[in-house]
Parts: C-alpha cells; structure tokens; sequence
C-alpha cells in the first residue's frame, strides 16, 4: 500500500508535539525536527511493505525533505512538495490542495479538517491525526 503523508502540523512542527531527538548534526545542519515516534511508525510500515511518500503543499526542495528523513535514518519512497503538485493537478479540471489518487496513494495522513473534506468530496481516504494524539502511531496502524 502507498501511504503518504503531511509535513507541516503533521510531522513537523514547533511547540505543537513532542519532537524525535537531535544530535549534533542536526543542530550543525540546521535539520527541521519530526515527530516522536515517526522513526519507529515508519519502521514498522517499512517493515510491512508499504511504501511511504510525503505529500505536503510545502515549497521545501525534494532534496531538503529527503535530507530531513535520512538524517533520522529513514528513507521515504516518493516527495510530492507543492510544485509537483501543481505540475500534475494542472492537467486536471478542478482545484484540491492535496489529490493523493494523481499519484496512486492509497492513503493520505493529515492534520487538516479540509483535506478530510476533499478526501470525501473526490473520493479518496485519509486519516486526520491530531496533534493532541499522543498515540497517533498507533492511530494510525489500527486505521490501515
């Protein structure tokens, strides 16, 4: 299965969650924290043969987002940044900030009410997580 997910509010974020650890190699490269307990989830879908993508409408370069990843030591399969996004929707006739079926995602994780919405609208799944779910991992393992 092809699951992707949200960067911002979702993985990322200041003051919203609790953050994996840095060393100092982070710090020296000024690489953005994720989310307790992504290493692990990604891990464990890795594991089960699901292929991780993230999607987010960030302008962060495909390199920079793949770089955020590896310096956990976690690799992701596929980066949709906002102008990938834009490149392929435009081919369409309608306007949804994320359309995960373009890009033959079964799922979509997020923190958005609106997504949720347009997932419901055009028909695809998503998983809304909060960033007050202190087990959102395990949110998400049960959903999928």
């Amino acid at each position: 299965m092809k699951i992707s997910f949200d960067l911002d509010d979702t993985l990322i974020a200041k003051n919203k969650f609790t953050l994996e650890k840095i060393n100092l190699f982070h710090k020296l490269f000024g690489i953005e924290r994720i989310r307790k307990g992504t290493i692990d989830l990604f891990r464990i879908l890795k594991k089960q043969k699901h292929k991780i993508y993230i999607y987010t409408t960030s302008y962060r370069s495909k390199w920079r987002i793949k770089w955020i990843f590896y310096s956990y030591g976690i690799s992701v399969d596929c980066i949709i940044n906002q102008q990938k996004h834009l490149r392929k929707i435009k081919k369409l006739d309608f306007q949804c900030s994320k359309f995960p079926p373009m890009f033959d995602i079964d799922i979509h994780i997020d923190d958005s009410q609106g997504v949720k919405m347009e997932g419901e609208k055009y028909g695809f799944k998503t998983i809304i997580i909060s960033e007050k779910d202190e087990d959102w991992t395990q949110t998400i393992l049960k959903s999928i």
